[in-house]
C-alpha cells in the first residue's frame, strides 16, 4: 500500500485565521521556493559569480565572496541543478527543505525590521538588489532587499516559527498582515 505525500508548511499551524485580504504591511511566507547554497573553489570564485549571474530564474544572493544562496520561485529544482552542474569550479546543495523564505512588505517595512535585525536598511546603505548574511530576531539568516519597500528573509527551517512570531511582533503596531504566497 503506497502513501501519498502532502506537503504541510512548517508555518501551516501559525497562519490560522490569517487575514484574507493583506494590508500595507505584510508578511508574506512562501510555500515552495527553490534553494540552493554554492561555493566557489579557490581561484574559481569570479568565474562561479559570472556563470551564476548567466543562470535563468534564479536571484543570486551573496554570503561571502565565494558563497551565494539561489532562490527560485518559478524553477524546477532539477532544472537548476542541471544548471549549476555545469559551471566549472562549483560545489552545490539543495537546501529547499531546510530553509524558509519569507516577505515582509509595505511603507513601514524599514521600522518594522530595524526591531529585528542591527543594520542600517536605508537605500542609501542597503539598496535594492543587495543581501547580507545577518543576525534576524537572534538567529543566523540573510536579507535581501528586492524593491523599495520590500525585504526577503531567509532563514533556516528549524527557527522559522520563532522568526515569523518575532516578525508578527514587530509589525503589530503597524497593523501587519501575514498569509502564504507562492
Amino acid at each position: 500500500m503506497s502513501i501519498p505525500f502532502t506537503h504541510r508548511h512548517i508555518l501551516e499551524d501559525r497562519m490560522s485565521g490569517y487575514e484574507p485580504s493583506p494590508n500595507a504591511n505584510h508578511l508574506t511566507v512562501l510555500r515552495r521556493p527553490v534553494i540552493f547554497s554554492a561555493l566557489a573553489h579557490a581561484g574559481h570564485e569570479a568565474s562561479v559569480a559570472e556563470a551564476l549571474s548567466l543562470v535563468e530564474n534564479i536571484v543570486v544572493r551573496s554570503v561571502s565572496p565565494s558563497d551565494w544562496l539561489l532562490v527560485s520561485q518559478n524553477a524546477e529544482a532539477g532544472a537548476i541543478a542541471a544548471s549549476l552542474g555545469a559551471v566549472p569550479g562549483l560545489s552545490f546543495a539543495e537546501q529547499s527543505d531546510g530553509q524558509v523564505l519569507m516577505a515582509v512588505s509595505g511603507p513601514d517595512v524599514r521600522k518594522i525590521l530595524a526591531k529585528c535585525v542591527a543594520v542600517d536598511l536605508h537605500a542609501d546603505a542597503f539598496a535594492e538588489g543587495e543581501s547580507a548574511p545577518m543576525m534576524i530576531c537572534r538567529v543566523a539568516g540573510n536579507l535581501a532587499r528586492t524593491g523599495t519597500d520590500t525585504f526577503e528573509i531567509l532563514v533556516p527551517r528549524s527557527y522559522a516559527g520563532y522568526v515569523f512570531d518575532e516578525l508578527r511582533e514587530a509589525g503589530r503596531e503597524y497593523a501587519m498582515t501575514r498569509g502564504f504566497g507562492e
